[in-house]
């Protein structure tokens, strides 16, 4: 169970190829805010703001559900700072699954991690940065190979080491959180636009707002992955979580402050890109142009982070599991699993492809991995109440305030994004779920290789 950086070799399963390296503290407190910034800042906030005006019945509905939003999303931070301080390992939501639900639960997450969640969003933010770069080169059949371009430089990047990776996201965040600064400044410059004279939407549903609210703040979970390479011990994962959760929130109300003062509500709820509706009124042409750039940021910002701290969990997956102990390999030179980060940009790569056939990229990836992982979402919030019971002994360097009550709140959110998910998603939560059961097969072989043994991650 220890913390990375140690110079003892980790035990392995049996069979499982010797490491290279292992993870040691070399992200400082600001390179972890700068991580969960990136990851959470993405294109959400520019195209989540109209459907969340058009789901709510007023200004006020609207405001509240990007504050309910924050709160969720710190509740749900709190929960993971208790588990990854307790049970700190690059594994991450994997680490705790084994822990607290077993190995085939553990598994299943995993081959989700690895065909799923974060290679669907990798591929997602390259349809983001391939639309808006394909629109201001004025070639939009051009969208589909400037994904793929995207998905493969950022591999090659994280695949050359964390020093570089680590450096390419500070700079990204801070021109990502520079110009989300603009906009806001922008729209509170503004005189108000005119009163609202529509009436409510006919039916107002605050629950689907809080579903586009909560789509725009999520990705923070990703920081549990590198809770071992952070300085400052165990708590500095609940610093670097909870501290990049109040600014994304105090930035996103904000953002949307702006929104419906510069626009109105109505101009909001009509807007399929409030930011640059926003931009165009404040300074003009030019500010179509500065909000594809600002989206192009978020998106490589985000697809940055999703690989670099993704690839943490294949890595422990591979210890695990000798039937894929080459992911298990952490090379000492990098700094990184480079051979789980370029299996995750591989497979991110194959389904930027899937996106192109469908003609519908963007949707087709939200609609692919939602479901699943709130799914897992969900397990990792009920692993708090296992380990808690199962294990109340071991050291919790941070503890979740107001427990049971924080995680239930968490919980049962998830609950409801995973229902919510499941019916709108359509025939893209049958294929994600499907992906999801081709895994029980490799799950069984992986299994009997290796039963009834104490998890490597541990």
């Amino acid at each position: 169970m220890g913390a990375g950086g140690t110079s003892a070799r980790p035990h392995q399963l049996d069979g499982a190829p010797q490491l290279d390296g292992v993870p040691r503290p070399s992200l400082a407190l600001h390179d972890g805010i700068a991580l969960v910034l990136g990851i959470v800042i993405g294109a959400g906030i520019f195209r989540a703001p109209s459907a969340v005006a058009a789901s709510a019945p007023g200004v006020a509905a609207i405001v509240a559900a990007w504050i309910a939003g924050g709160v969720v999303s710190i509740a749900g931070a709190m929960c993971y700072a208790e588990l990854a301080a307790t049970y700190p390992h690059a594994g991450g939501d994997y680490h705790f699954l084994s822990r607290a639900l077993g190995r085939p639960i553990a598994f299943l997450f995993a081959w989700a991690r690895l065909t799923v969640i974060p290679t669907g969003s990798v591929a997602l933010l390259g349809f983001v940065f391939g639309d808006y770069a394909a629109d201001l080169l004025g070639a939009p059949e051009a969208s589909g190979p400037i994904a793929a371009a995207m998905v493969v430089v950022l591999t090659l990047v994280n695949a050359a080491g964390l020093r570089v990776a680590r450096g390419v996201q500070n700079v990204l965040t801070i021109a990502l959180v520079l110009g989300l600064v603009a906009v806001i400044a922008t729209g509170l410059s503004l005189p108000p636009a005119p009163p609202s004279t529509a009436a409510a939407p006919p039916r107002p549903a605050f629950g689907l707002a809080m579903v586009f609210v909560l789509l725009a703040y999520g990705g923070w979970n990703e920081a549990a992955y590198v809770s071992t390479e952070l300085r400052g011990g165990r708590r500095a994962i609940a610093s670097v979580l909870v501290g990049a959760l109040l600014l994304v929130t105090i930035l996103y109300v904000l953002a949307n402050v702006a929104y419906l003062r510069g626009l109105g509500v109505d101009g909001v709820r009509g807007s399929s890109a409030v930011a640059a509706d926003l931009l165009a009124r404040g300074i003009g042409p030019a500010g179509a142009t500065a909000i594809g750039a600002i989206v192009m940021a978020a998106a490589i910002t985000s697809a940055n982070a999703t690989l670099l701290m993704g690839s943490r969990m294949v890595w422990a997956f591979g210890r695990d599991f000798p039937l894929f102990g080459s992911l298990g390999r952490w090379s000492a030179r990098a700094g990184s699993p480079v051979n789980a980060i370029l299996l995750q940009g591989a497979i991110a790569l194959g389904l930027v492809g899937l996106g192109i056939l469908s003609r519908g990229g963007f949707e087709a990836m939200v609609a692919y991995t939602a479901p699943v992982f709130w799914l897992f979402f969900l397990l990792t919030g009920i692993s708090l109440f296992v380990l808690r019971r199962r294990d109340p002994a071991a050291p919790r360097p941070f503890r979740v305030p107001l427990f049971p009550a924080t995680p239930a709140l968490f919980c049962a959110t998830c609950a409801f994004l995973l229902w919510s998910s499941l019916v709108y998603a359509g025939p893209g939560a049958i294929a994600g779920a499907a992906v999801l059961a081709s895994g029980l097969a490799p799950m069984w072989l992986s299994l009997r290789r290796a039963p009834a043994r104490p998890s490597a991650a541990a």
